[in-house]
């Protein structure tokens, strides 16, 4: 079941009898380096993540190292999820964005984009993006992207990036401290508000809007910001993600008053781990800008799956990634059930 909780409950009428292309922009800041502050991947290759799991949506298995990405816990990536629900019900198309990976995926079975973007540095000592120029880029490969279909489904994967969308926020002006999610159960909020803090403290009251991004934020953030907008004005557009995807929608928000958007075109899309997380609010988040986004959430859950490891989902051992809440909305609209989620995924660990 998908739960409309912001905005207008009618966005997604028409999906159900349309594909849709899915867009997957992968990220890698640095940030992730700094120890403890994200479990989105194998410890010490985590800037890896985005290149494994485009591989795996892409491939079926990852080509760039013998595993995939997991947490500490063993929990599999949340690439599972969108990979079980593009077999069961194919997107129109699927598109890597390479915004900055670490590793250039080893994939045939889907479109590459390079944008020649390399990986942001760590924002406690200045991402150092080119941030007009990565929104730039976001614009025009919107302008270029072409789809006779009226949906676009924008997700991501960038570990270390829900404290990145944390910065940005805060450097943005909101008044966001401690509603962001993390990868972890339990969020290591002091190494991230240290690190938050670090970052804050390199902006400079001369610095526009650009120039903050440049300092706090990440590639996929700011790429992703300007695509939408663009797209925004002819298409429908879902952000598949969590609080990373609401700090895009925060993005957007500053710069409507400079640059051309659509927000009744816009809608983010996530899971039910992150929308009931304890530890962030997506909501509250949501509640900030100045025009009322349209949201929604995957009813879903893995507690008949026949897997343990499956069901530390439900217990909060990761949240989201790889468009995992979108492609679940996708999923529903175009008639699958929450038992055909469960069994495509469990089928992809060989179960």
């Amino acid at each position: 079941m998908v739960v409309c909780f912001k905005g207008d409950k009618n966005f997604l009428n028409g999906l159900e009898n349309q594909k849709a292309p899915f867009l997957l922009a992968c990220s890698t800041t640095k940030t992730c380096e700094i120890s403890g502050i994200t479990q989105a991947g194998i410890p010490g290759l985590i800037h890896l993540t985005p290149t494994l799991d485009s591989e795996f949506l892409c491939e079926g298995e990852v080509k760039s190292l013998k595993d995939l990405a997991k947490t500490p816990k063993g929990v599999p990536t949340p690439a599972l999820i969108t990979r079980a629900v593009s077999l069961k019900s194919p997107f129109s198309s699927i598109s890597i964005l390479d915004i900055g990976m670490a590793k250039k995926p080893l994939i045939k079975k889907c479109q590459y984009e390079s944008f020649n973007i390399n990986p942001s540095n760590r924002i406690d000592e200045g991402a150092d993006i080119l941030a007009k120029e990565v929104f730039e880029k976001g614009r025009n490969f919107a302008k270029k992207f072409k789809t006779d279909k009226d949906f676009i489904i924008l997700a991501e994967t960038t570990p270390a990036g829900t404290t990145t969308a944390y910065a940005t926020s805060l450097a943005l002006g909101y008044e966001s401290w401690n509603l962001f999610s993390s990868s972890f159960k339990n969020d290591p909020k002091s190494i991230k508000d240290e690190v938050v803090k670090r970052a804050l403290s390199l902006i400079r009251k001369e610095d526009n809007i650009f120039d903050t991004l440049s300092k706090v934020s990440d590639n996929m953030l700011i790429f992703s910001a300007g695509f939408a907008m663009e797209a925004s004005l002819n298409k429908k557009v879902i952000l598949g993600g969590g609080t990373q995807m609401a700090a895009v929608m925060m993005i957007i928000d500053r710069l409507l008053k400079s640059e051309k958007a659509n927000t009744d075109n816009i809608a983010l899309a996530t899971t039910k781990w992150v929308y009931e997380d304890e530890n962030s609010n997506i909501e509250a988040l949501l509640d900030m800008l100045s025009f009322t986004p349209n949201a929604f959430f995957a009813d879903f859950s893995f507690k008949n799956s026949k897997l343990d490891i499956l069901k530390l989902y439900d217990k909060g051992e990761a949240k989201e990634g790889v468009g995992a809440g979108a492609a679940m909305v996708y999923g529903y609209t175009q008639g699958l059930k929450e038992d055909d989620i469960v069994k495509g995924v469990e089928e992809l660990l060989g179960a």
